[in-house]
This record gives structure tokens, C-alpha cells and sequence, in this order.
């Protein structure tokens, strides 16, 4: 099976806030795909263009990209107009999944748990936001991740500010109730009904500040894998992870973020479908613990590559 990936590409780099981290889990990945004897070469999106990308005669492609251009859908569109078959999720679900607060609404018609929220604007009112959603609350950028621009918001005063950060990173701002508690992440893998959720993971931070340095840089950070949880929540949590993956249309891989708070129910914070694969990266570290290496995990995500969109039969 392994000589049937054929030429393999491992988009990575590209132009968003993410780029460092995409340049090391798109090296991470290349490393993998080699050691299993795949025939795997590393493409910078951020380098070289998509008439590049069509040159290169690759024959799929694996997504390490993070964040805008590469995590968003923009992509993958290219990528089913060019034929070319890609890892994870489809244009929709990339770009339902990249907008936190598009993932929200669809979160709440399907009647899954997650904070409640207010989009900003720069004429909102302050006082009004925080009767809403109480403080502290959180203020961040929908479109990014890796905790870029993102706030804690302690007083009515200090929002004004936390909106200015995050609207450096985007055109809409999200605001968002604070959730006081642990921090747990699920890995998912598959699409429809082969989708499987990997073992929860506890984020324990110093300070509980899971900020970039904290996530790619410091090794402070602990991780507990799987999450030391009852049974009964712990099943609970997986299948969340499940439904919210499969409510957004997610395939391929993707990863579901969670606050547990202090009564012990859990909160759907927001879904990654291109997670990082660095060597702090927290879906090898799950996988590993269910029995998977990285690189099998790294093969298993590329056999799954595909062209989402039908062409229509011309028989």
C-alpha cells in the first residue's frame, strides 16, 4: 500500500500568524513519511505558487498547514479545482471549522454545550457585553489559532483593549464566556461512521496560561493522557468530540478543544482540522497512547487523502 501514495507533497509553511509552527510540523511529517519509505517531498505554500504546486507532479498531498490559506478552506478549493487529492477536511468543513464563531451557531442548532459568546464590533458596548456574558470573559480573533491575540478579560475597562489586540488578527472579533476549570483536548480520526475519537489529553499549564510559549516552546507544560476522568465523563467527552467533528462535516483528522468547569460539564471551545504535529503536538501524543506511532499515524491520515467534491458521471 505504502507505493501507492506515489509522489507525496507536504504542503507546509505558507503565509499565516502560524507559519513557524507549520514549518516544523510539515518537517515533522516529511521526516515520518520518509522513514516508512514513502516518496515524500516538502512544499512551502508560502514560497511557491500553485502553478509551482501543479509542477511538482505530485499525486496527493499532505495538508501541515495552520491557520489562514492553508487550515481555511482557500486551499482546498485550489486543490479540487486542480484535481489533486489532500488530507483532512473539505472547502465547507475547513471553513466552518476556521470561524469560531460559525462553529458556534452550528454547535448550538445541534444542541452541543459550548460557551456563550457575542460578536464584537468597534461600536459594541462594553458594559453591555459584560452583563451578558459576566466576567472575566475571553476576547480573540474567530480566524486564528495557536492562542494568537487572544485576552482575558478581567474588568469592563480592559475590553476596549483586548478588542483592539484581537482585531489586529482579523476583521471580526469574538468574545466569549470565560470557562474557569481544566483544559482538555480529543484528537478525531475518519470520517462518517469509521469516525473515532482517540484518548482525552489534560493540558495543565503554568498559571493555566496555555499560551504559544506554553504550547510550542516551554516544556513546563504537563500533559496527562489520557485526562484522569471517570469513566462515565470520559465517554461522554469522546462522543461530544464525535458529534461536534461530524456536526461541522469534518474528515480526515482533526482535533476538539474543551474547558471542564468546576461542576464537571464539559465545553466545546472550538475543532482544528489541520492540528499541529510538532513534537509538542498533542494528536501524536494521543494516537501513541491508543497504540499508534507517529508515523503510522502520519501514513493512516495520508491513505485517507481525497478530492471532496464529485465530478458528475459523464457516461
Amino acid at each position: 500500500m505504502i507505493g501507492e501514495f506515489g509522489h507525496v507533497g507536504v504542503l507546509y509553511g505558507g503565509s499565516s500568524a502560524e507559519r513557524e509552527v507549520s514549518l516544523m510540523s510539515g518537517t515533522g511529517v516529511h521526516e515520518a513519511l520518509r522513514s516508512k519509505g514513502i516518496d515524500a517531498h516538502l512544499f512551502d505554500t508560502g514560497r511557491y505558487t500553485l502553478v509551482d504546486l501543479i509542477s511538482a507532479g505530485f499525486d496527493r498531498v499532505f495538508i501541515a498547514l495552520h491557520g489562514r490559506h492553508g487550515e481555511d478552506g482557500t486551499l482546498q478549493g485550489a486543490l479540487e479545482l486542480m484535481g489533486l487529492p489532500y488530507t483532512g477536511s473539505g472547502t465547507l468543513a475547513s471553513s466552518l471549522a476556521m470561524d469560531k464563531i460559525m462553529t458556534k451557531k452550528i454547535w448550538l442548532q445541534a444542541g452541543l454545550p459550548t460557551p456563550n459568546y457575542v460578536a464584537l464590533t468597534a461600536e459594541s458596548d462594553p458594559e453591555a457585553v459584560a452583563r451578558e456574558l459576566g466576567l472575566p470573559l475571553i476576547v480573540k480573533p474567530p480566524h486564528e489559532g495557536s492562542t494568537l491575540g487572544v485576552t482575558k478579560v478581567e474588568t469592563v475597562e480592559a475590553l476596549q483593549s483586548a478588542y483592539e489586540l484581537a482585531a489586529r488578527y482579523d476583521d471580526e472579533v469574538l468574545a466569549e464566556q470565560f470557562i474557569d476549570g481544566r483544559e482538555l483536548t480529543v484528537a478525531v480520526l475518519g470520517k462518517g461512521k469509521s469516525v473515532r475519537a482517540l484518548p482525552v489529553i489534560e493540558i495543565i499549564a503554568p498559571d493555566g496560561n496555555y499560551d504559544y510559549e506554553h504550547k510550542y516552546v516551554s516544556n513546563e507544560t504537563q500533559y496527562v493522557c489520557p485526562a484522569e476522568l471517570d469513566s462515565a465523563l470520559t465517554e461522554f467527552i469522546l462522543r461530544v468530540a464525535e458529534q461536534a467533528y461530524v456536526a461541522l462535516g469534518c474528515e480526515g483528522w482533526g482535533r476538539a478543544d474543551f474547558m471542564l468547569d468546576q461542576s464537571g460539564k464539559a465545553w466545546l471551545l472550538e475543532i482544528n482540522t489541520s492540528p499541529g504535529m510538532t513534537s509538542h503536538s498533542l494528536v501524536p501524543m494521543a494516537a501513541k497512547r491508543a497504540g499508534m506511532s507517529y508515523a503510522d499515524l502520519c501514513v493512516e491520515i495520508l491513505s485517507t487523502a481525497s478530492c471532496k467534491v464529485r465530478t458528475p458521471s459523464t457516461n
